[in-house]
């Protein structure tokens, strides 16, 4: 073998590896929620009017969703090796604490500069809403108000929007709709996690009450969540609003379904992010801003 093809090899090696580090870090920031929240929240800036500002509140929510994601499998590493999450690219090994943790800590410094570009009020309440995530993964996440950071970031996200647009506010019942979509989706993301979480010393709140209670609390949350967007807007509701409510009442049940059944499944979080979708365009649909 020639010197120049020992290198190429070299290189080509070099090449995998990088590739091979990237896809693991994209994994460790939960790219499912970071993904879907980042949506929600662009969708929601559009959908009231924010023009090229919706791409900041965008790329603002995707720095802060990449840092809490980031954050929690640094926190949870030595936790995720314990119990052999292979799925946990942190915890199995494969990706360096280290290097976790700075993409954490670069992913939250962008997240300041780029919610108080949205404006300062905008960008404090934003700030709040991401610092209220770190919480859980740093110490709340063991304790009976496990649910508290996911009802209050969630809800401060339509109140963000709304001033990051211009807007003087959002509707009440917009975020207190978003807080019970927190509190189902909090209960929904840590069922497939309780054995795991209860051999690690993890007590949250969904622990503490058991499955089945957790299972009919979050089911009762993302339904109220869309009842509360169905109904408290001035007006009887037209069809579409109304049939909307119908659809996510089956996925909310059929989410339910599958977690009493299947213990380790996915998709009961997977349907309390549809019903979020689907309270999303409820809101696009209505005046669910102030100003």
């Amino acid at each position: 073998m020639t010197d120049g093809s020992v290198a190429a090899g070299r290189r080509a090696s070099a090449r995998a590896g990088v590739a091979r580090r990237t896809v693991d870090l994209v994994l460790a920031s939960h790219p499912g929620p970071t993904v879907a929240v980042t949506a929600l929240g662009t969708a929601l800036a559009l959908g009231a009017g924010g023009g090229w500002r919706s791409l900041l509140v965008g790329a603002a929510v995707l720095a802060g969703q990449l840092s809490i994601g980031w954050s929690n499998d640094w926190v949870d590493a030595a936790r995720d090796a314990a119990v052999g999450r292979t799925d946990k690219p942190v915890g199995d090994g494969r990706l360096p604490v280290a290097t976790v943790r700075t993409a954490a800590l670069i992913a939250a410094a962008s997240c300041v500069v780029l919610s108080l570009a949205a404006g300062w009020v905008a960008g404090a309440v934003h700030l709040v809403a991401v610092a209220s995530a770190w919480s859980y993964n740093l110490a709340l996440k063991r304790t009976a108000w496990s649910w508290a950071p996911y009802a209050l970031s969630f809800g401060l996200l339509p109140l963000f929007v709304a001033l990051a647009v211009g807007a003087d506010g959002a509707r009440w019942w917009a975020i207190a709709a978003g807080a019970l979509l927190g509190v189902g989706a909090h209960g929904t993301n840590v069922l497939p996690d309780l054995l795991d979480d209860e051999a690690t010393g993890v007590r949250g709140a969904p622990h503490r009450i058991g499955r089945r209670a957790t299972v009919v609390a979050s089911a009762a949350a993302l339904l109220g969540a869309t009842t509360l967007v169905v109904l408290a807007p001035p007006g009887a509701p037209s069809s579409v609003p109304t049939a909307l409510l119908v659809v996510a009442l089956a996925v909310t049940v059929a989410g339910a379904a599958v977690a009493l059944t299947r213990p380790r499944s996915k998709m009961p979080f997977v349907a309390s992010i549809a019903v979020a979708a689907l309270d999303v365009v409820l809101l696009v649909g209505s005046t669910w801003t102030i100003g």
